[in-house]
């Protein structure tokens, strides 16, 4: 039966009431690329069962190469993708001094393939970066407005990744993050715990200073930025890091890997860098502030013990 108020404003109010409600009812699809990685494989554990008014779609390259333009564009528009969360990258440091082609292809011109299909779709990007944007010559955390100074292949495609991102698509969120590692894929947590049941002793870097940063972690606070959008409608723009709290070194994190996975058998001592040369340049300070993700987003960033922790519990259970 029709209902009629008498009054066509309070109708017309009414109307468009019921049209915003059905239309934060439907879901928008939101792209995660390299969804095999250690934080694309947080990401799906982060969403499995989450409530709000999204639909996660993940990839990899077996199901959407980021590095044709063409190929993206039409995944985006075919999928109505609202939100593009960019997890792929080219993160071997070393080898990428010599493999520079690829590197770039996935750390650059990837980024731009997923900020033109953006602007042309009228999606939002969220894309990763590296600490290694930075030459690591600091001695307080990096904000997200100082200079720039890449020393490796790898910094700087990472750099020239967000910067012609930005070209083509302004309106992203780029994340800077250091050290990371998980339950998943080939990282530093993994090795050392490896290593210290293999060996007797280990030499680790201790003149080289950062934050770890458990994946998960980084993956919840991804999912509290675009619920944030999605509840006030607004998605802020911007350049922010992420990391764990604290600051420790190669060899401390290390010592904290083995007392958690219960290692007694592996001496662990301190070296220079100047003892361990690698074909890439590390930054030997890379502390990131985080303060301006934490006050836009409210996202938690737990101290990094207490992730290490977690995670090593997980993979020797």
């Amino acid at each position: 039966m029709a209902f009629f108020s008498g009054n066509k404003q309070a109708d017309d109010e009414d109307k468009s009431a019921k049209n915003i409600f059905v239309f934060q009812l439907v879901p928008k699809n939101v792209l995660v690329t390299g969804s095999n990685g250690q934080l694309g494989s947080e990401l799906k554990r982060a969403t499995a069962d989450h409530e709000a008014n999204l639909n996660f779609i993940f990839t990899d390259v077996a199901e959407l190469d980021i590095t044709n333009l063409q190929a993206v564009e039409q995944f985006v528009k075919d999928n109505n993708i609202k939100y593009i969360v960019n997890c792929a990258a080219y993160t071997a440091v070393d080898k990428a001094e010599d493999d520079v082609e690829l590197c770039y292809k996935i750390n650059k011109d990837a980024a731009r393939n997923l900020g033109i299909a953006a602007t042309n779709n009228e999606a939002k990007v969220i894309h990763t970066s590296t600490d290694y944007v930075f030459d690591g010559t600091g001695s307080r955390p990096y904000l997200e407005t100082d200079p720039v100074n890449p020393k490796s292949v790898y910094g700087k495609s990472k750099q020239e990744g967000e910067a012609a991102l930005l070209e083509v698509c302004p309106d992203s969120i780029i994340i800077r993050t250091a050290w990371l590692y998980s339950i998943y894929g080939n990282n530093f947590v993994k090795t050392m715990i490896k290593l210290g049941k293999e060996r007797d002793a280990l030499n680790v870097v201790a003149d080289q200073t950062g934050s770890p940063t458990n994946a998960a972690d980084l993956a919840k606070a991804i999912v509290k930025i675009l619920d944030h959008s999605e509840s006030y409608s607004h998605f802020k723009a911007g350049i922010y890091h992420y990391t764990d709290e604290g600051v420790t070194s190669w060899y401390d994190f290390t010592v904290a890997i083995h007392k958690y996975a219960g290692i007694t058998s592996c001496k662990v001592s301190p070296i220079t860098t100047d003892q361990y040369p690698t074909r890439a340049s590390r930054p030997q300070y890379s502390v990131l502030d985080k303060t301006k993700i934490k006050t836009t987003f409210e996202v938690e960033t737990p101290q990094w013990e207490d992730s290490l922790k977690v995670c090593v519990n997980e993979l020797i259970k």
